[in-house]
């Protein structure tokens, strides 16, 4: 059993969809038993939000930007079907562009979309996209049929980000696609409520789909295809010659996506992590390349480091003062301000002689963070105990990620020792005990030379 998942760059446009389909097909001759998750066309969740919110203003170009998705669609259509067969696929449409009218409509009236309205309005994509890639599909000799992950993925009613109940999805799941003799091809991103009501599991939703229906038919392997031929050891921006990682654990993916790298997202990792299915990342563009497996057991190897990510546009905020030494709950009240004000706290370093605490965040969220901070600790900046806040902006997170970091002494010395030769200033630095992870604060424009001394002293 085995699940693949395309993105909205696979599936574009007809040329795309047409290349998908093939791989698709290819790999349902070698092995039945495949299911397929797909995204919306690239570009079409944007636009489907973008209707969405010029309805609710009661502006009337929503109407032509609505044409305008209906023509991309069906010109889709018309490149990839004969005349005949491309009537009975716009007529199957048109009973989904007519319920979406009629949804944009309804908003357009109340002057409201709520989150609700909007998980709904956003669902179109997926369904649209699946209906024509399955139809295709089943006119070149592999039969198909559309799966609406609405019937089989069960979620709680917090719209745009939805909380799945595996256990009633695992069963639906299993119940659903068990009795289907055609290649399922799957909604992604979607599912809905016990009362019926469409939901959403957040941007990366398509991916977090794959997950749950691999762990829900026990698969083999859940490849996720994208545009990229596996994960890099270093943006290929910065490294032309970065290359692919073969294998890497669950743990290094995790961390490599918060940082930004082509991974998928951790929280969709979960499903498969929990069944100890491994993750296998493709390139649509290059099916021929290997790839990169995420999994537990992987093959011994001698890089001490796996690679190389980072994290543009953070600011740092220190707090500090003479005053803060032994102050119990200095920092609850320092993280309780900062969640009040919704900032979220990517790194925190921390000196043992309490004399200050560092918090990084992103650029935008600085305003809300000082704001509520100085209202806060009011009594203590009053008081001299702590100083004024210095705010450092235009600051970029590097983080250095590898299991083989674990208990070899000399890495730190080593990377600190390069970004030293490279006059690389570094304000922050911060690593877990897990020690599969070092990252440090530098200025923005020293992010090329770090990460070109770095992947030379490590992976060259």
């Amino acid at each position: 059993m085995k699940v693949m998942k395309f993105g909205g760059t696979s599936v574009k446009d007809a040329g795309r969809i047409k290349s998908t389909a093939e791989i698709i097909r290819a790999e349902n001759e070698k092995a039945p038993g495949l299911a397929v998750v797909l995204s919306a066309m690239k570009g079409v969740t944007d636009d489907l939000i973008s209707l969405a919110r010029t309805a609710e203003q009661g502006d009337q170009s929503y109407r032509e930007l609505f044409s305008a998705l209906i023509e991309r669609h069906e010109t889709a259509v018309d490149e990839l079907f004969s005349a005949q067969d491309a009537g009975g696929v716009k007529e199957k449409m048109q009973v989904l562009f007519s319920e979406l009218k009629d949804v944009l409509h309804g908003i357009e009236l109340v002057r409201e979309c709520s989150p609700r309205s909007l998980d709904l309005v956003m669902s179109f994509g997926e369904r649209l996209n699946c209906l024509q890639t399955a139809f295709y599909l089943s006119s070149h000799g592999c039969p198909a049929v559309m799966v609406d992950a609405r019937e089989i993925i069960r979620t709680d009613g917090s719209h745009g980000s939805a909380q799945v109940d595996f256990v009633v999805s695992y069963e639906k799941i299993r119940e659903k696609l068990s009795a289907l003799t055609a290649l399922p091809v799957i909604t992604g991103f979607i599912g809905s409520t016990a009362e019926g009501a469409t939901t959403t599991i957040g941007r990366n939703g398509s991916d977090f789909t794959a997950a749950i229906i691999g762990a829900g038919m026990s698969a083999d392997v859940i490849e996720i295809w994208t545009d990229v031929d596996g994960v890099l050891s270093a943006d290929p921006k910065i490294i032309p010659h970065a290359a692919v990682i073969p294998e890497i654990t669950i743990e290094e993916a995790m961390e490599m996506s918060f940082f930004g790298a082509e991974v998928i997202h951790p929280y969709t990792m979960i499903p498969a992590v929990e069944n100890r299915i491994p993750i296998l990342i493709k390139n649509t563009f290059n099916p021929g390349a290997a790839g990169t497996v995420i999994k537990d057991d992987i093959k011994p190897h001698n890089r001490s480091i796996t690679g190389i990510a980072s994290i543009s546009g953070v600011a740092l905020i220190n707090i500090q003062g003479g005053g803060m030494l032994g102050m119990r709950g200095i920092a609850s009240r320092v993280f309780g301000a900062l969640a009040k004000a919704e900032v979220n706290i990517i790194m925190i370093s921390q000196a043992s002689s309490e004399h200050s605490i560092c918090i990084v965040c992103k650029e935008q969220e600085t305003g809300r963070a000082l704001k509520e901070l100085t209202g806060e600790l009011s009594h203590e900046l009053e008081a001299k105990r702590i100083g004024r806040f210095e705010l450092t902006k235009n600051l970029e997170i590097v983080s250095v990620i590898g299991e083989n970091m674990r208990g070899t002494p000399g890495i730190s010395g080593k990377l600190f020792s390069s970004l030293g030769t490279e006059k690389v200033n570094v304000l922050a630095i911060a690593q877990g005990s897990s020690e599969r992870n070092i990252s440090f604060v530098i200025d923005r424009k020293d992010k090329d030379s770090a990460i070109k001394t770095i992947h030379k002293s490590f992976l060259e």
